[in-house]
């Protein structure tokens, strides 16, 4: 494992051949909006040291707003607008916690879990996102898939 000083998103994730694909930050805040998400972001690629990747994803109890990098504009809003309720359900079900309960450390995890399944499955319809058409429109599955994730240094 390389040990990386500099910035690092809450999730990394890589293809095969260990490149950057996703950048992932995760966030608690509930019925974020998606000029509120695009200015966040806005403002964390403004760091010249922010590793870029081809998609970015901001991810929130009830909703993903992921950006395909294609013209590296900053200030834009999201190509789609996810609702990730039905996403998350089965976790926050299993934890026995409600989206407005969680603290970003767990809810990194939650995330991170799904990842790691969409990465690990050979066929999208091996998972219950299969309705999820969004990852397959926006290449991100075919993107991840066989790959691993990083995280950063959890508190």
């Amino acid at each position: 494992m390389s040990i990386y000083l500099g910035f690092q998103w809450d999730i990394e994730v890589r293809n095969r051949s260990g490149q950057l694909v996703v950048a992932v930050e995760v966030k608690t805040k509930l019925n974020a909006a998606p000029d509120w998400a695009a200015k966040f972001r806005s403002n964390l690629l403004a760091h010249e040291e922010a590793p870029k990747a081809p998609y970015f994803l901001m991810a929130f109890p009830d909703r993903l707003f992921l950006w395909i990098e294609s013209d590296g504009q900053l200030d834009r809003e999201p190509d789609y607008i996810i609702d990730a309720v039905p996403i998350f359900q089965p976790y926050f079900e299993r934890t026995g916690i409600q989206p407005e309960q969680i603290y970003g450390d767990s809810f990194t995890l939650m995330v991170g879990a799904w990842l790691s399944e969409l990465t690990l499955s050979k066929n999208l319809a091996e998972t219950s996102y299969q309705s999820q058409s969004w990852l397959i429109d926006s290449g991100l599955y075919s993107a991840i898939s066989g790959g691993q994730l990083q995280y950063e240094e959890l508190a």
